[in-house]
């Protein structure tokens, strides 16, 4: 996949895995830092002592809104440029499923399929993607979503005919 596209280019790769993410790492001082941000301390994901005695898991656990947040910079580091996009914006999710837990020290990534693409109003494309991010030798992924964002562009930038 190129590193940059043009908007003209966006329909044609309905359907197609359109970026696969580099590995990233969750370790527990990213858990620690991200349990400080939202004030969710629960041991699973903050004492391995406990979590490792006292869970399945063997030790702690990333919390699932973690694995989410990082599917921006995954978003950041695998998907194509749009040439013409002056902003991008998070819209949201239609559907997340969290399918499995990513234990401490596992890398995961994101693997972005483009479901979907269509323009909105003079200046806006909304793009929704079938995200699986995978856990490293482990058959299950962490989470599957619908993921929708908005590229917004200078109108006259809008290919002719859509």
């Amino acid at each position: 996949m190129p590193q940059e596209i043009s908007l003209r280019d966006v329909p044609g790769l309905v359907g197609a895995v359109v970026g696969v993410s580099d590995w990233i790492t969750v370790d527990q001082p990213m858990i620690d830092a991200f349990a400080g941000a939202t004030m969710d301390h629960q041991f699973i994901h903050t004492d391995p002592v406990r979590a490792a005695a006292e869970t399945p898991f063997g030790g702690t656990i990333a919390h699932g809104f973690l694995t989410v947040s990082l599917l921006s910079a995954m978003n950041y580091n695998c998907l194509p440029k749009i040439r013409e996009q002056t902003l991008g914006i998070n819209y949201g999710f239609d559907k997340l499923r969290f399918m499995s837990p990513v234990k401490t020290g596992k890398r995961i990534r994101g693997s972005f399929k483009l479901a979907g693409a269509r323009f909105r109003g003079a200046g806006m494309l909304m793009l929704t993607y079938e995200v699986t991010v995978e856990i490293e030798d482990e058959r299950k992924p962490a989470l599957t979503a619908d993921w929708i964002t908005i590229s917004q562009f200078d109108p006259k930038d809008r290919p002719e005919g859509v």
